[in-house]
């Protein structure tokens, strides 16, 4: 199943109002951590899956890679991306993940910001990847913690005075789609656990180098409060591999 919710006019401009959304890689919560997760990119032929806005496609640019690629399912995301884009090094493509079909060896580092919990098959994916990758290439990637993706609700359990009493987790080895509520929209997710998510890169060839499941920074809660209750439970699995 490809879903393409970023193309529902109401849902995107609900997207559109995150914080980051607005405040682009700063206001991302796992951006510091992910970032140290990333080779060298100086010279690197690049593609992001799932490109969204195009934050990590600028990026990767500003730290010297010699071409970007990204590619995203939605015209929303893509003509965002193009509005905040100058730069004749980056391409963007409206491609599904699933589809993405490149040369061998064709890039040097492939990346992903919360997309890959989108994809049904996580394993399909490692082995186009793989394929992709010139030999020594890195693929670095963040999801949906599985703690997050287990339960469809995905939502604290509250108290008597509407206190977040704890995160519940539950149906976790119960893989599969999840139809979660997501600014008011019904979203379909695929929950797998990380053991999944590790086996399936080694199995497509890849050594696993750094595994992590980042919390917010304190420069962060400052700037953004509302991240204070995400140091209670991952909410996000980030993972960077290289290609064997």
């Amino acid at each position: 199943m490809k879903q393409n919710k970023y193309d529902d006019q109401g849902f995107f401009d609900q997207y559109s109002q995150m914080a980051r959304s607005t405040g682009g890689l700063d206001a991302a919560g796992e951006w510091p951590v992910l970032r140290r997760m990333l080779p060298d990119l100086q010279g690197k032929r690049v593609l992001d899956l799932g490109c969204g806005y195009g934050w990590h496609c600028r990026y990767a640019r500003e730290m010297g890679a010699s071409s970007v690629i990204g590619v995203d399912l939605s015209d929303n995301m893509l003509a965002r991306a193009r509005e905040l884009t100058d730069d004749s090094g980056i391409e963007y493509r409206r491609l599904a993940i699933e589809d993405f079909d490149f040369q061998e060896g064709q890039f040097d580092v492939i990346l992903s910001s919360l997309a890959l919990h989108y994809v049904e098959s996580f394993e399909l994916t490692c082995r186009k990847v793989h394929q992709s990758l010139a030999q020594g290439g890195a693929f670095v990637f963040s999801a949906e913690h599985p703690v997050f993706t287990a339960r469809a609700e995905q939502d604290w359990h509250y108290g008597p005075g509407g206190e977040r009493l704890h995160w519940p987790v539950d149906g976790y080895q119960d893989e599969g789609l999840r139809e979660a509520r997501f600014l008011g929209h019904d979203v379909v997710k695929y929950h797998r656990t990380v053991s999944t998510y590790m086996n399936n890169l080694i199995d497509a060839g890849f050594i696993i180098t750094k595994v992590a499941e980042p919390q917010p920074t304190e420069e962060a809660l400052l700037q953004y409060p509302e991240m204070k209750d995400e140091a209670r439970r991952p909410i996000f699995l980030l993972i960077a591999a290289v290609k064997a």
